[in-house]
């Protein structure tokens, strides 16, 4: 298996992992009304701010790659709102873009 196919299988099964954990979570549990206790505990404001940041390096990459400013401003709100969920999306029409016998170096330095 190369490191393509690999790539597509371990971004599908965190999209369905983390899709389905939030649906399940959703269904349990308001994150708008339980917000003021979350907000409150240091780890989950601590997490959030890093979660953000990782975000934040990823969406200078999409910048990189993506020329239209409207796809540009499209993935801002897609991932800073939908999170990894938006980032498996993001990573797998990348990986299922490339040609036959492209990799790594493709992926990242091909802009759209």
């Amino acid at each position: 298996m190369n490191i393509i196919t690999f790539l597509k299988i371990v971004f599908s099964v965190i999209l369905i992992w983390v899709t389905y954990q939030v649906v399940t979570t959703s269904m349990e549990s308001n994150l708008f009304k339980e917000w003021d206790f979350l907000g409150s505990i240091p780890w989950m404001r601590a997490t959030l701010w890093d979660f953000y940041a990782n975000l934040f390096v990823i969406y200078l990459w999409v910048i990189y790659k993506e020329s239209n400013i409207f796809i540009k401003i499209l993935w801002l709100v897609l991932l800073f709102c939908l999170g990894s969920i938006g980032t498996c999306v993001y990573m797998l029409i990348q990986l299922f873009k490339l040609k036959p016998g492209e990799g790594v170096k493709e992926l990242i330095n091909n802009k759209n």
